[in-house]
Parts: structure tokens; C-alpha cells; sequence
């Protein structure tokens, strides 16, 4: 049987449908972060702002693809520009630790192991708090599932699809929702840690990351940046003299124009992460300048109804 051969014409048309397809499909796919952190720009440069970040094992919705560069969504509607690279496409299922038993990291940071030894090599990969891990499938030896766990180690999947070992001290199994004390202590722990522009990972928070990590540690989603976060849905009104441990404080020179945001945990003080004098995570008196002059909202978190 006579083939008519394929133009170069045909063999380019072809090639853009492959192209066209693949890039769908890529599209619409689950898309995994396998970068401790992966910075998110305005626009598809390094030179751009970091507008916020996506962490490592974050399942996030890629929105644009333009060479180097995908544009991205979090879990928290926020849209940035991050490389490619930072990401890995999930073809099966609805995404990394989505189904089936994972940990939670609940230390500051943890490393990750190739082995069950700390001193033999590197880690594979430090990852900041609130990473989520799947554990890895038992492997089968001699007819029976051998133990991939012990005392002080736990066996890990990554988002890379490689094995790994992370110790027992650095993971929680089963993560419940912070009592608003809870929160408090839990915030206390990032005293000191260095302030970042854009960040909401341990390994540096802006003010909004911030409280918006601490309202998550008690199960709640709230938007990203501070001004969002005052005139969200899910929060009410509460008055200065009102306030309660708990609540979140909006600073700026208006209701209308806030710019900085923190925590009341009582007797007049609240936990921040800002560049006033020591740009870390730090506890201030609200009745000190500049707070008591830029204090123009206070807001109280709804408990969900269940």
C-alpha cells in the first residue's frame, strides 16, 4: 500500500496540535510543589514582587503556562507567576496527600533523610511547618508488608515520587484544630523569626502570612492579605475596649488604607511579624506608639457553624 508522505506543512500542524494538547492537559492536571518554598511574582520574573508563596507539597491549580514561568493558584485563591520548575504535574488522583495516611510537620522546620541516620548524609530537604507528607506503601518481603515505621523514624513519600525518612519528633499523624490559647502559644514559637516580604512559610511570614497561619492552626481559611482579611465575610466587628484574646488588629492611616495587621493575646499586647525597629515576629503593647495611632480596625474570627 502506497503512503503519501507528510508535508513539512503537515508535519508542523501536527506538531502544534501535540503541543496544543499536551499544554491542555497540563492545564487542567494537578500541579504539586517539590521546592521548600516557591515565591510568588506579580509578574513571570525574579525581578518582580513577591506577591505571596506556595510551600512544599502544596497542591496548587496552574492557571497560564508561558515558557520558564506558570501562573499559579493556592489553596487560598491568592494568583502568582512561579517557575516551572518549583512544580511537577500530578496524573493521577486529586493531588499529593490528598487521599490515604499522611503526617503533618509541627517543628519550626525538618529536615528530610535518604536513611534512618542523621550523620551519614545531607538531608534530602528541609521543609518548613505545616508541610504535609504521605506515608510511604509498605513494601512486601518474603509474603508479609515490612514496617516502615519505628520509634524515631517514619518512611515518607514526596511529592517527587522518591522515598524518604523523616523523624517521628518533627510530625504530628493527626492534626486537630487549635483552641484560640492554643493559637497563642502556637504563635509565640515563631518569636524571632525574621520578617519577610510576601512570606507565609516558617522560614519567614509577612504580617498577614502570619496571622493568617495562626487563624488556619484553628481550622480556618481566611484570605491572605490584611486589608482582605478586615473586610472578609468571616470575621464581625469588635470594639477596642472590647477586645479578646483572639482577635485580629488592623493598623494603617484609615479604615480604608490598611497596611499591617497582628493578634491580641491579652493585657493590652499582641503578637506581630513586622519591620518596626527588629523586623521579626515580636510582642508589642497596643497602647505604645506607633500601634495606638494606626489601630483602625479590630475584627473577631466567627466560629464555623458545624
Amino acid at each position: 500500500m502506497q503512503t503519501t508522505p507528510i508535508t513539512p506543512l503537515r508535519r508542523a500542524q501536527l506538531f502544534l496540535l501535540v503541543l496544543c494538547t499536551v499544554s491542555a492537559f497540563a492545564k487542567n492536571a494537578v500541579h504539586v510543589v517539590v521546592v521548600p518554598v516557591a515565591n510568588m511574582y506579580s509578574k513571570p520574573s525574579e525581578k518582580a514582587d513577591v506577591v505571596s508563596q506556595a510551600m512544599y507539597g502544596n497542591n496548587v491549580i496552574l492557571l497560564q503556562a508561558r515558557g520558564e514561568w506558570s501562573r499559579i493558584q493556592t489553596s487560598d485563591h491568592y494568583k502568582g507567576w512561579t517557575p516551572s520548575r518549583y512544580l511537577r504535574t500530578i496524573l493521577t488522583g486529586d493531588g499529593y496527600a490528598t487521599s490515604g495516611p499522611t503526617v503533618q510537620v509541627q517543628s519550626i522546620f525538618a529536615n528530610i533523610y535518604a536513611e534512618t541516620d542523621v550523620t551519614r548524609h545531607k538531608p534530602v530537604i528541609t521543609v518548613p511547618f505545616e508541610t504535609k507528607l504521605e506515608l510511604a506503601q509498605p513494601t512486601q518481603s518474603a509474603g508479609t508488608a515490612k514496617q516502615e515505621t519505628s520509634d524515631r523514624w517514619i518512611h515518607v513519600r514526596l511529592p517527587g515520587q522518591t522515598n524518604a525518612w523523616i523523624q517521628t519528633g518533627d510530625v504530628v499523624a493527626d492534626p486537630k484544630p487549635l483552641t484560640i490559647p492554643e493559637s497563642i502559644e502556637l504563635a509565640k514559637r515563631f518569636l524571632g523569626i525574621p520578617y519577610l516580604w510576601g512570606g507565609r512559610s516558617s522560614f519567614g511570614f509577612d504580617c498577614s502570612g502570619f496571622t493568617q497561619m495562626l487563624v488556619r492552626s484553628r481550622g480556618i481559611v481566611m484570605p491572605r492579605d490584611a486589608d482582605l482579611q478586615a473586610a472578609w465575610t468571616g470575621v464581625a466587628s469588635v470594639e477596642r475596649a472590647d477586645l479578646q484574646p483572639g482577635d485580629l488588629l488592623f493598623f494603617g492611616s484609615s479604615p480604608k488604607d490598611i497596611t499591617h495587621t497582628g493578634m491580641y493575646i491579652g493585657d493590652g499586647q499582641f503578637i506581630h511579624d513586622t519591620t518596626h525597629e527588629h523586623p521579626v515576629v515580636q510582642i508589642s503593647r497596643l497602647d505604645d506608639q506607633p500601634w495606638t495611632k494606626l489601630l483602625v480596625a479590630c475584627r473577631r474570627v466567627k466560629v464555623p457553624e458545624q
